[in-house]
């Protein structure tokens, strides 16, 4: 992730400064924000995380992350020429192993958490003045995401080995990106928080239970990169 963090930045740099200082200032797409709607495509990374809040800080969660990806569509509605209304429905891949320090064998120490989710952000795209052929933004909105993974209907829990979650989840989304605008496309690369508004643990049916009795609440928070072509 920290590899795609500096290469996202080079990149920026380096085409900001060509776009900056150089003699040839030729605008690209000069009139593709002008448009009322707009349509493109999106892929990239995530790394999702748990934020976990603990009855007893003694018992933690240990929580492994490893990186997926995510793709989807965006349709845009030009507000005026700073502002714009973004739709950004997606798939989102997501893998997260769980480890309860209570156990000792690994069945049920460790807990794979395997996610797809359709996810649909509804965000304001905050866009400062164009420069020659980029353009800073900030984005921010809401989203709401459907688990096909969650288990959440499942009768059995993890005395049987399965880990739920609930289906539907809502989240908060903040982030920013610079739109670099090329002869026939415009790309842009950006990198977002999302942050669930709520608890998604489903419990066990023991309320006992090592597993989730110490757990009060369970979000889902993550960071994505994404690469955009319009």
């Amino acid at each position: 992730m920290r590899l795609f963090f500096i290469l996202i930045f080079l990149f920026g740099f380096n085409t900001a400064s060509a776009q900056l200082f150089s003699k040839d200032k030729v605008l690209n797409k000069e009139n593709f924000d002008k448009a009322t709607w707009s349509w493109g495509y999106f892929l990239g990374v995530n790394m999702y995380d748990f934020q976990i809040k603990y009855k007893d800080l003694n018992q933690k969660i240990d929580v492994q992350k490893s990186p997926s990806f995510n793709v989807g569509l965006i349709g845009n509605l030009r507000i005026n020429d700073y502002l714009d209304l973004r739709l950004e429905p997606g798939v989102i891949f997501s893998n997260r192993n769980l480890t309860f320090q209570n156990f000792t064998n690994d069945s049920d120490r460790i807990r794979e958490v395997n996610s797809t989710y359709i996810h649909i952000p509804l965000v304001l795209k905050f866009s400062s003045k164009r420069i020659n052929n980029f353009k800073p933004f900030i984005v921010g909105g809401a989203s709401i995401s459907q688990n096909l993974s969650s288990n959440e209907d499942n009768p059995q829990d993890n005395s049987a080995g399965q880990f739920r979650l609930k289906t539907q989840n809502y989240y908060y989304e903040v982030g920013f990106g610079i739109d670099f605008y090329f002869d026939y496309f415009k790309f842009t690369p950006s990198i977002r928080g999302v942050f669930g508004m709520g608890d998604e643990l489903v419990r066990d049916e023991d309320l006992n239970s090592l597993w989730t009795s110490n757990i009060e609440s369970l979000k889902t928070r993550g960071i994505f990169i994404n690469f955009t072509f319009q």
